[in-house]
């Protein structure tokens, strides 16, 4: 049990884990690779809204040929002060080609005051310059203000189909991109038109189709494999930093099990061996009460009191033996004996104990045992399985019902055990407990029919030591079926 508590705790622990990674990752990448789109269709509406091709100057960004003449026009201008003093020699800097904002004296004093030249303003794009903020994926854009960069007709890469009314390639641009020529160009275009689609991805290509004024298409393909393989790239990076992280985390989760349940295993080791202990302390008493009923009844005779006593006896006896019996082993200490024997033989004698006594009770009592099947395990363990499911049948049967078993071969050294009993009423939740130690569907405790709700735990134990599975079912709410295959 305790090992089962732990490896369902590594089990959730694990499973947690897995799960949060996967939604971060996930997440990321998603946002990742809706970061790609977006960029690239920014750059698909400029050269749209420019039939194709990038205009002079980019919105948002510096013109080119300002910033040159206020380059040079600034390479020639003075970023100081100039003080030139003719009657005492001393001369403390040089006017260049600037404002002058000073007096020149006639008088030979010779002093020039120039004012500072002024910097050129230039507009500052906080993308693309490589000085103002972060640059996006394809580093056309900035991620606060989405300004395109004056960078962006030379590093975008793309070409364009022209498609006219009727639906034939009337022209091919493939001047900015050195990967694709014409008919590849005409291929993607084809492509895109069959599709039928105005928008997507063709291979490593994002593009976006535009009508234009005389009935025709213009499509525009952006080249976007770089950021691709860099969302490739970071994808596999995370999910292999994922697996170190998920095996880090479990090798952790199974050094620290062994302390968290440490607690209870030690709780549930000290209940077994007082269950242990308590059962043998019980056996002599209970023994000693069976032998003096057995002395009283020589000498008085018997009468209903003594009966009864010894009816009580033996049903304490008999649940000590139980607890004893499941105690020793969840502790491992009854050893199974692992030998072929007569299984068909050793079930058959098993049922005409029990045959004789649905016949009292007048209830049908039906078999259908397969001959000759043999089984390798531990034939006491294997009897004792069969009795407590028959005795279960038996006890829990409606009045005047029917039980049913059957035994027939699985597999080449396997077998399936079927035990079948009409009832009353069976509850759904019922079925879900049927295995449970102490478990009885009678709330009210009533001893009427002689069950501590151990039975069925013992049987449970027994297959589980035998590798094997068990299982209850009810397909009407009528009726139960106890399968045992092992």
């Amino acid at each position: 049990m305790i090992r089962k508590l732990r490896k369902k705790f590594i089990l959730s622990a694990m499973l947690a884990v897995v799960l949060v990674l996967f939604v971060l990752v996930g997440a990321i990448n998603v946002l990742n690779y809706r970061k790609i789109v977006t960029d690239a269709d920014q750059v698909l509406n400029i050269l749209a809204d420019n039939n194709g091709s990038f205009p002079d100057a980019i919105p948002g960004s510096p013109d080119p040929e300002a910033a040159k003449n206020n380059a040079s026009t600034a390479a020639t201008e003075d970023t100081g002060n100039d003080v030139t003093t003719a009657d005492t020699g001393k001369d403390t800097g040089t006017a260049y080609a600037g404002n002058d904002n000073g007096t020149n004296d006639s008088a030979g004093t010779g002093t020039t005051n120039d004012a500072p030249a002024s910097t050129p303003d230039f507009p500052r794009n906080p993308a693309g310059d490589g000085m103002n903020g972060e640059s996006s994926l394809f580093g056309f854009f900035s991620s606060d203000t989405k300004q395109p960069s004056a960078e962006m007709p030379y590093e975008s890469r793309y070409f364009t189909v022209t498609i006219d009314n009727s639906g034939s390639v009337s022209s091919t641009n493939v001047e900015r991109i050195a990967a694709v020529d014409a008919d590849t160009a005409e291929e993607y275009a084809e492509q895109v038109m069959a599709d039928g689609q105005t928008s997507g991805f063709v291979s490593f290509y994002r593009f976006r189709t535009v009508a234009q004024d005389d009935g025709s298409t213009l499509v525009i393909f952006l080249d976007c494999q770089r950021s691709l393989d860099n969302m490739q790239s970071f994808l596999l990076s995370s999910l292999l930093v994922s697996l170190i992280g998920i095996a880090a985390v479990l090798v952790l989760v199974i050094l620290l099990s062994g302390r968290i349940v440490r607690p209870v295993e030690e709780s549930y080791r000290k209940q077994k061996r007082f269950i242990t202990d308590a059962g043998h302390d019980l056996k002599t008493p209970l023994t000693i009460i069976d032998a003096d009923v057995s002395v009283a009844e020589m000498d008085t005779g018997t009468n209903e009191w003594l009966d009864d006593i010894k009816v009580q006896t033996k049903r304490m006896t008999d649940l000590t033996n139980d607890l004893i019996y499941l105690s020793r082993m969840d502790e491992g200490e009854n050893k199974i004996v692992m030998i072929d024997f007569p299984l068909s033989d050793v079930i058959t004698e098993t049922v005409q104990s029990f045959r004789s006594r649905a016949q009292l009770e007048n209830k049908t009592f039906d078999y259908q045992i397969e001959p000759m099947i043999t089984y390798c395990g531990d034939e006491k363990y294997i009897t004792r399985l069969v009795t407590i499911l028959l005795d279960n049948a038996l006890k829990y049967s409606d009045e005047k019902g029917t039980i049913r078993i059957g035994l027939k071969k699985r597999g080449v050294k396997g077998f399936e055990l079927t035990v079948y009993n009409t009832s009353d009423n069976i509850d759904k939740d019922v079925l879900k407990h049927m295995f449970d130690r102490f478990y009885r569907a009678d709330s009210s405790r009533n001893s009427s029919k002689g069950g501590y709700g151990i039975g069925l735990s013992i049987a449970s134990a027994i297959v589980a030591e035998h590798k094997g599975k068990i299982s209850a079912s009810s397909a009407d709410g009528r009726s139960m079926l106890i399968t045992v295959t092992m």
